[in-house]
């Protein structure tokens, strides 16, 4: 499995603990966020992440942003992509589940980092149920 992250200034701590996570899991990382604290623009961070999951090159995304709105916006705005804004394990667990959403963004200012940590194995470890959930899909368009 092979995963892209991204974030800003007001997710990097976030994104650090994260990629670490994932690596003690074995999971292959593509690190596109800043690694610093100085005030950046999120997309130049989100459109990577995004542009990997359009182009078949990573299983899923995880961006992390102040509020996690901006981040999932700009994501959202790449075909394929189905970002979920999630800010507690279950409404991850729905993401997944129902939406397959297939990019995660976290919200740093408003979870904890041990929250963070749990919403992203529950997002790895959750599938996608398909049945009535895939042509509910089906109707998101791909412009």
């Amino acid at each position: 499995m092979k995963i892209a992250i991204g974030n800003d200034h007001a997710g990097t701590e976030y994104k650090l603990a994260i990629l670490g996570l994932l690596k003690s899991k074995g999971i292959e990382v593509l690190n596109y966020g800043t690694d610093g604290t100085d005030s950046v623009d999120y997309p130049d961070f989100i459109h990577p992440v995004a542009s990997d999951i359009e182009n078949d090159e990573v299983s899923f995304g995880i961006i992390v942003c102040g509020s996690g709105n901006g981040a999932s916006m700009t994501a959202n705005k790449h075909q394929k992509v189905r970002c979920a804004l999630c800010w507690n394990k279950e409404i991850v667990e729905l993401a997944r589940q129902h939406n397959d959403a297939n990019i995660l963004s976290l919200p740093a200012r408003y979870i904890s980092l041990p929250q963070a940590l749990n919403m992203v194995d529950v997002f790895l470890d959750t599938s996608f149920e398909g049945g009535r959930h895939e042509r509910r899909i089906e109707k998101i368009p791909c412009v």
